[in-house]
């Protein structure tokens, strides 16, 4: 049974999607943007600080599905700069820990609103 995931911690969705769906023990994160949910707007900043706001708000409905980044098996990250790669990945490392998960990572143009980077995720949770 599929069930609607939805938290006031991370940016609302702003079209026919939810935050995130849980099937069984899958959950899956729509992707987020580098929006600070309190404000509703963009984070400031260059593509560290819009990776460590997309990382928390994935933390917040991953925690609202009853999971955390330690149960994220794969993630898709979206940067409108390739060249932001490892700056990206700086960030990206202190929040998934010692078995981080399958990644892509690719250049996508044009990010909604401006967005240097995006990201979704697919958490499993063990029983």
């Amino acid at each position: 049974m599929k069930s609607r995931i939805h938290t006031d911690q991370a940016p609302a969705a702003v079209g026919p999607y939810s935050q995130g769906v849980r099937v069984g023990d899958t959950v899956y994160v729509a992707m987020q943007l580098p929006i600070d949910p309190a404000s509703g707007q963009l984070v400031t900043g260059d593509v560290a600080a819009q990776t460590a706001q997309v990382m928390r708000n994935i933390a917040a409905i991953l925690q609202a599905a009853g999971a955390s980044w330690a149960d994220v098996v794969k993630t898709t990250v979206y940067l409108a700069d390739i060249g932001d790669f490892a700056a990206m990945n700086a960030v990206y490392a202190g929040f998934v820990g010692d078995v981080p998960p399958a990644r892509a990572a690719l250049a996508a143009r044009d990010l909604p609103r401006g967005a240097a980077v995006a990201m979704d995720a697919l958490a499993v949770l063990e029983g």
